[in-house]
């Protein structure tokens, strides 16, 4: 039997990992590696927390000093469409370690209410999101790179099932 993907899921905020949020979480990062053509067993750390913790992380990981909606913290520097392979893998697990991923919750509930939709299609986008930050996909400039990003985005949650409705 082949090597699933190790997703493991913590937090430091209370009731943020339910089952629930959890199997979710893991269903979609699995979605969006195989949408990416993923093949190799790897291992993605996910930390769900609040405001107060994604603040505390930005600003010393990255100097910024604000809280944010999700971090991505990649172990290679991968070009959109790249993806790694066995000679990445870890000997001692057999997994890439693709990287961490932070999720403030607070600002999934926040920004689900201001645009309209489910805490759940909101959760499915940043979790996405920062699966395509971990594979090089990036956004900073508002033109070429950004609309791909976005596309992938969008056909990633398409596949899902989940729309900007939900």
């Amino acid at each position: 039997m082949a090597k699933k993907h190790y997703i493991p899921v913590t937090s430091d905020v209370t009731g943020a990992d339910s089952k629930s949020n959890c199997a979710f979480i893991r269903k979609v990062i699995r979605a969006a590696l195989e949408a990416e053509g993923v093949t190799v067993p790897c291992e993605v750390d996910v930390l769900l927390t609040n405001d107060a913790g994604i603040h505390a992380i930005n600003l010393d990981m990255r100097g910024v000093d604000r809280p944010t909606d999700v971090l991505s913290f990649p172990e290679f520097e991968l070009t959109p469409g790249e993806v790694p392979d066995e000679r990445d893998a870890d000997p001692g697990t057999g997994l890439v370690p693709l990287g961490d991923m932070v999720l403030s919750m607070e600002h999934v509930a926040a920004q689900a209410e201001e645009f309209g939709h489910s805490r759940q299609r909101e959760l499915a986008y940043l979790v996405t999101h920062s699966v395509l930050h971990l594979l090089g996909y990036d956004h900073l400039d508002e033109g070429a790179q950004k609309k791909q990003m976005r596309a992938r985005e969008e056909a990633i949650l398409a596949r899902l099932g989940i729309t900007r409705e939900d």
